[in-house]
């Protein structure tokens, strides 16, 4: 049984990935800002706000994975955007996953090859209109990620996931209705937009041994927007 840390995983993608991992018998520990309410008992909630807590003495003894899934979706024209909007995209998104990747680091199992997961999008890509904030700070993180894995091999694993847009409470206010929803689905190559599972099946693949060759890269599970 491994243990998992997941921050930003009492909604959406990071509580089924925690679920799904729970289901294959192992142990997580979630940090959010708000409770997880579930049935799984080997998932345990501790309150966390990436912008504001520190770290210290808060990770668990022995980590064998981290999946940083903190987001915001900020879809506004250029020209109104504000540098402080950026600033505090880049916060949540690059800093807070810095922190919390050198925090777990700290406390990595030594008895295994640990692996990291955190999060793009289609979009750093694609290129998308109203996405300027979003892009600027998941383009770091794919950055990041090829730094960090050139770093870290062999000793420890580190990807990401670039979805394009999902069913999630984040992604809420873009499909409110069942017809935003089919339309934005119209122009995906499989004619959907993703759901939560589509994306948890893979978050929980690359945590997990089975993708033990897997490391540096940024894996698109968009429905094929990306590429056709």
């Amino acid at each position: 049984m491994k243990h998992y840390v997941i921050v930003g995983g009492s909604k959406g993608i990071g509580k089924a990935t925690a679920e799904l991992l729970a289901a294959e018998g192992h142990s997580v520990t979630i940090f959010s800002r708000t409770p997880y309410e579930g049935p799984a008992h080997t998932i345990e909630w501790e309150e966390f706000d990436v912008l504001t807590d520190s770290w210290e003495d808060r990770m668990p003894e022995r980590i064998d994975g981290l999946m940083y899934s903190v987001g915001t979706i900020n879809l506004k024209p250029f020209k109104g955007l504000k540098p402080e909007t950026f600033e505090e995209d880049f916060q949540i998104h690059v800093m807070g996953a810095v922190k919390a990747l050198q925090a777990a680091a700290a406390n990595f199992n030594p008895d295994c090859i640990p692996s990291c997961l955190l999060f793009s999008t289609v979009a750093v890509q694609r290129g998308m209109p109203f996405h300027a904030t979003v892009s600027a700070s998941k383009g770091a993180i794919e950055g990041l990620v090829r730094a960090i894995s050139s770093e870290w091999a062999p000793k420890a694993r580190i990807n990401a996931i670039a979805p394009s847009l999902t069913d999630t409470p984040l992604a809420g206010r873009l499909l409110s209705t069942p017809e935003k929803k089919e339309a934005i689905g119209a122009n995906n190559p499989m004619k959907r937009v993703g759901e939560v599972e589509d994306i948890a099946e893979m978050a929980a693949f690359l945590l997990s041994d089975k993708s033990s060759w897997i490391t540096g890269q940024i894996l698109h599970v968009d429905g094929g927007q990306s590429t056709i």
